[in-house]
Parts: C-alpha cells; structure tokens; sequence
C-alpha cells in the first residue's frame, strides 16, 4: 500500500514527534548501537511509551520487551531498526503489517557499500513502499527531538547536554553532522532538531525539514549537503521557509566539482552544478555558508529576533585598523558604511575625546575604560542614526573589565531595538559566556562579525522581496512541431519559435542556393549577414561560417560559394542544409543570454557578457525558471562587469529593464518547453538603444515534441 502524500506527511510528522517508539534489534547492553537510544530515552525521560522488539530477552531495563514485531502491543508512531541488513526489510515488512507507519534505520550495509548494497537498497525501497512505511536511513545516526525528549539516535552528541533551542538542524553526514551538533552546544546554540538522513533511501533533506519548521518553536532551519536529488523539494521547503519567515542556512560542499557534461551551448558549459545550486538558493532565499564555522556564525544572529530594516552597518571600535579592515569586508558584501547624519556628529563629539574619531567607523580609543560613560553612549549615538540599521562593536581583552562592559553592553542593548554584535578579540572566556547568557551575539573576530551582519542584512532584504516582488510575466505554451528532429534545430524554425513567444532576434530565412541568398537580401532592402546552416556545426564562427554586412549581389553569391567551402573544409562529413540569410542589428553592447535543463532543478536560464569569449571570462548568472523581471534585474546586477550596462568611457547605457523583461519571458518559455528543450543559446544578444536582439541562436531538442509532452508554465 503506498501512502497518499497526506498519510505520508502524517507518518512523517509522527516520525519526528512520535508518543510511542518501538525499538527493533534492542540491546540489554545499553552502551551497544541498539542499546544507546533506550538509554537516552530512559535518562531523558521521554514521556511516551517505549516498546523493546527482541526475542531474546522478556526485558530489558525494567521494560516488557517483545518478542516479534507482530505481539506489539500497539503500533508505535515510529520504529528504531538495529538489526543487520539482510534482516532490515523483513523489519519493514512487518511493521507495515503492524501498522507501524515510520522507521529510522542505524543498519548500514546498503547503497554505501557498492552494487550488492545499491541492489540490497533498491529493495528495500520497494519493500516499504508496498508496506506503506516512511524510512529516514538506512546507514544512518538517526534523530534526536530535544522538545519533547525523542532521542532515536546513538550519536555521541547526545551523551551531552542537548537543550532544546530555536534551531533545527538536518545534515547529510553523520559525523561531520555530529562535530556541527557540538560545536553549536559549545556556543550554547540550542538545537531543537538534530537529524542525520544517513542514505536517504526514502525521506531526504528537504522532507524532513519540511517537517520540523512547522514547529512554532523553530526559528531557524540549517542543513548540511553533500548533494541535492530533488531539486522542487528543497524549492518547495525554501518557499516555505520564506512564507514562516524562518532562515535557511545550507552549507554544501563540492563547491569546486565541474559537474556539467559537454555541451553544445556555452550555457551547458558554463552551468557547472555549483554554480546552478549556489544561484538557485539565492533565488529563493537561501543563505549559503562556505563552512561550519560560517554557518554557526549565521545562526548565532539570526536565532536572535532583531532583524535589520536595512543594509547600514555602523562600527564602533577601540582600534582604528580593525575599523577599516571591517568596513572594507563590508563593502565587499554589499553593506553600506554609511556617513553619520548632522545630529549624530553632534552627539558623538559631545562625549567622545579629541583624540578619537567621530565619523564611522567611530574609533572610541581605549579612554572608555577610564570613562565607561564614552562608549555606552558613542554606541546608542551611532545607533540611533536613521542610516544605521546594525550595529557592530569591536574590542580586545579586558580581562580586567568584563563585569563593566557587561553592563555596557546590556545597557545598549536595552537602550536600541537594532540588531548589536560584539566582536571581542581574545576575549575571556567568562565574557564570552556572561555575554551569550545575557543574549548578546559575540565573536571572535571582525570579519566574521561583519559576514553575520551582512547574512542578517540579506535575510531582511529577501523578506522585503517576497512581500514587494512582482509575478512573471505572461505564461506561453511551446509547440514545436510533431515531426521535429532530436538534436540542433534549424535556426530558421527556432528564430521563428523564440519570436513567436515575444523574445526579441533577427528575423532568418534559409537559402539553399546563391539565387535564393540574392532573393532574399533584395527582399530585406539592407545589408545582411550570412551563416552556414548545418545541424553537425554548432558553433558557427569556429568553422569561419558567418560573415557580416553584406550588401551586394556579388557579394551575397561569393559569400554563399565561400561558406559552403569553409564548412565542408572544417567539417568534411557534415551535412550542409544551405545559408542562413538574416537581418543586420545593432547594439554597442554584447550578451550572451541562454538556458539549460539542469538534472535537478530543471530550466535554468544565463546571462553573462563576453561574446565569443563567454567561456572565457566567465561573467555569467543563472536563475531558475521562470522569473519575475525584478529577479532578471538582479541577476544583471550580480555581473562582474555590470557597470558597462550604465555606459563607460563615452558609450551610452543601456536599458535594463528591456534586458530583464527579455530575460524574463525567456524564463517563461524555458519553462514550458521543458519537456523537449535541452539547451538554448542565444549570443551575441546585442544591445543598443532599442533595446536586446539576439543575433544567432542553437538550440537543441529532445527525440520528441509531441504534444503529449508539453507543459504549462508553473508558478514559482
């Protein structure tokens, strides 16, 4: 019996949260991997009713146990599986029969280890599928619910204090996830959630965070990948993370791993699997952290619940260097140093020596410790300034002085309602913990203070978007023809789909023969470029297969003879259809715009400058499809080289928001030619002052366009 997506998201929610736990494999030996999740119940006094499954013993630790899966008692809203592989399925079997819907399996043994495992896994996905029970695992640590005192885990982390807190945190790894789990109980970051999906034969990631951020008690979501298979779960779990106004915070590794296979376009090239995840998390809100260093750090602040009304850092600092080192880390990540208003100069040099400076950073010098007073009100000064929307406060050492400037601090905190970080380098460890008991955010170093401020930052700006951002544009259906051919498409009929859905290009005709050519640049009345047109040449310029501006009856007869040359020269076995004979454009500007169908997320449209030099420069962005044209804005804006679009050296600026309404029903295209669109190239796109038209086009289809497989566009 497989469950209908509502029984399945029922037996996932008892999974995470069950009143009853039956313990397959039990151990009497508590220290043993089946032993240690009925010690940690016991110890943490889980409050539901705990069932131990083993033939061997009548009981074990004061507890009835049982001798088959089938005499239980009740069927438990979860079962702990500890017995070896070849006995896993048989499990899953019976508690299906027992109407035990959920599993979480320690047994390793399967997809881990090679094809016999693989084969051993594929099984058992069949077997619970049948059996209608949701499987977290197998191979792995299990899951501890600090809440309600469900500890279905042998993990170390759980020999230790694991107070419940505002944080779930789901992880890939089970002992890099575990390090994560400690070092956050080190900081006293509370994790309200720990769970390890071990194989994620069954339930992934994002199902299962899915599960936990309903809980009202959760603030933040934080996972650690190692890959993603589902690309529209961990959409849907971002979505709904926005939707709740709970960050998710994800580190990834494989950041440098070129996934992508050869491709025909420079789309596919360029659309490596990081860089397509990395664009598509941001997209939705996502934050990324390059560690786990980098992700406690973002936790830390965004557990709190100020949050930032904008991007305006101010920085008070006992050291002038460490004010200038923070603020150039913060105009790299997009936060303002803003300029103190005229009220606030006022106030600042009213207490601040004559020595110290008063703009911001505002450098409070040392003189504080004489003068506590100073650097109280220089904070809640600098704080209070309309520009300031988080506050920064460096220091270093004074051992001598915690007791103070704990009271300092506490003051400035109840004096603001903006979000205050301390950066206190070296500092004692009594300060550290004083300060995190008072709920004041502290770290050891600037620049990592200045990156927890700018995660806070982004997190407040992606909350504004969700409530201001527009819908896409008008939805489009492709239809290509029954009949069309796997592979490169005739530029001619993907011109005229591309035109068809209102995305600006050159209008294109094919001649197969010099007469032809002529015919149709008289009919055009300007000149003309011409291209070779073969589906065995894809990139045209390579072969010598393009030339431009011409503008004669001679010269579109010689150009014709030279072209057909060229590409039987480069390419002796190639089929040659004839010459393209397109329009001349315009534009001072050169993209490259494209989209490709991404294994996990689906279409994934780019832009990026470059030309034929794309590949080279590596200037792109992506973004799934489809989109809105506020997000195409963003993404022009995330281009290295996107001051040329404003105009540079005495070349006029460009229309950007033409560009991005283009990107945009691209992306509205892209999505509803998904089931036969493979990849799209669109370069040059040039720009002028009319705005983009693209100038040559690749585009390569699945086997089959039959309306069967078409699809309309889905909302994001």
């Amino acid at each position: 019996m497989t469950l209908s997506p509502a029984a399945r998201a029922v037996a996932v929610a008892a999974l995470v949260n069950p009143s009853s736990i039956a313990i397959v494999g039990a151990s009497a030996d508590l220290s043993k991997i089946s032993g240690r999740p009925l010690k940690h119940l016991l110890d943490r006094s889980y409050a539901g009713r705990i069932l131990p499954v083993n033939a061997r013993h009548a009981e074990i630790a004061g507890l009835r146990c049982y001798a088959t899966i089938a005499s239980l008692p009740e069927a438990a809203d979860l079962a702990i599986i500890a017995v070896p592989a070849r006995d896993v399925a048989g499990s899953i079997v019976a508690l299906g029969m027992r109407g035990v819907r959920a599993a979480v399996i320690f047994s390793s043994g399967f997809g881990e280890m090679g094809a016999a495992g693989q084969a051993l896994e594929a099984e058992l996905v069949r077997v619970a599928r049948e059996a209608g029970v949701v499987m977290c695992g197998p191979n792995c640590l299990g899951f501890i619910n600090a809440f309600d005192n469900v500890y279905a885990t042998f993990s170390q982390y759980a020999d230790g204090e694991t107070g419940a807190g505002a944080i779930a945190f789901v992880t890939q790894s089970g002992a890099f996830g575990t390090a994560i789990a400690a070092l956050a109980r080190q900081r006293g970051l509370g994790l309200g959630y720990f769970i390890n999906t071990g194989n994620e034969a069954d339930l992934e990631f994002s199902e299962l965070m899915s599960a936990v951020i309903e809980d009202p008690r959760i603030k933040v979501a934080a996972g650690y990948l190692e890959g993603v298979r589902d690309g529209a779960a961990l959409i849907r779990l971002a979505e709904r993370c926005r939707a709740l106004g709970k960050p998710l915070v994800l580190t990834k590794v494989g950041r440098m791993a070129a996934g992508a296979r050869a491709a025909a376009s420079h789309t596919g090239a360029l659309a490596l699997e990081d860089a397509v995840f990395d664009a598509v998390i941001r997209q939705y809100g996502v934050l990324r952290a390059r560690n786990e260093e980098q992700m406690l750090d973002m936790l830390e602040v965004l557990a709190h619940d100020r949050v930032a009304g904008g991007n305006g850092l101010g920085i008070a600092t006992q050291s002038g260097g460490a004010g200038v080192m923070m603020a150039d880390r913060a105009e790299e990540l997009g936060l303002d140093v803003p300029r103190l208003g005229p009220a606030t100069r006022e106030r600042l040099a009213e207490v601040m020596p004559a020595f110290g400076a008063a703009g911001n950073p505002v450098d409070v010098t040392g003189q504080f410790v004489a003068r506590p007073e100073l650097l109280r009100e220089a904070v809640i000064a600098l704080m209070d300034d309309a520009r300031v929307h988080i506050g920064i406060v460096w220091l270093q050492l004074m051992t001598a002085h915690v007791s103070t400037l704990l009271r300092i601090f506490t003051e400035i905190r109840d004096r603001t309602s903006k979000p205050l970080l301390v950066c206190w380098v070296a500092a004692p460890a009594e300060a550290i913990r004083r300060l995190r008991g008072e709920g004041i955010i502290v770290y050891p170093a600037g620049e990592r203070a200045v990156e927890a401020a700018a995660a806070l930052m982004r997190i407040g700006r992606f909350r504004q978007q969700a409530n201001a951002e527009g819908r896409p544009l008008a939805g489009h259906r492709f239809s290509p023809p029954r009949a069309v051919r796997a592979g490169v498409q005739p530029t001619v009929d993907a011109c005229g789909w591309l035109r068809d859905a209102g995305i600006p290009i050159a209008a294109a005709a094919l001649a197969r023969d010099e007469a032809q050519a002529v015919a149709l640049w008289r009919r055009s009345g300007a000149p003309v470029a011409l291209k070779i047109e073969s589906p065995d040449i894809t990139h045209k310029t390579e072969v010598g297969g393009v030339l431009l501006g011409l503008d004669s009856a001679e010269a579109i007869e010689r150009g014709f003879r030279t072209l057909t040359r060229r590409a039987i020269d480069a390419a002796p076995g190639a089929r040659i259809e004839g010459v393209v004979v397109q329009s001349m454009a315009t534009g001072h500007l050169e993209l490259v715009v494209g989209v490709k169908r991404d294994p996990v997320f689906g279409m994934i449209v780019m832009v990026g400058f470059g030309g034929i030099l794309v590949e080279v420069l590596r200037d792109v962005a992506f973004r799934r499809a489809p989109f809105a044209p506020e997000e195409a804005l963003r993404m022009l804006g995330e281009l290295r080289m996107a001051a040329l679009l404003d105009g540079v050296r005495g070349r006029p600026g460009v229309d950007r928001v033409a560009i991005a309404r283009m990107l945009a029903t691209l992306s509205e295209w892209a999505a509803a030619a998904e089931p036969v669109l493979i990849e799209l190239d669109l370069n040059p796109v040039l720009v002028g002052p009319d705005g983009p038209v693209a100038v040559d086009c690749v585009m390569v289809l699945d086997e089959s366009g039959e309306p069967a497989r078409q699809s309309a566009v889905r909302d994001p």
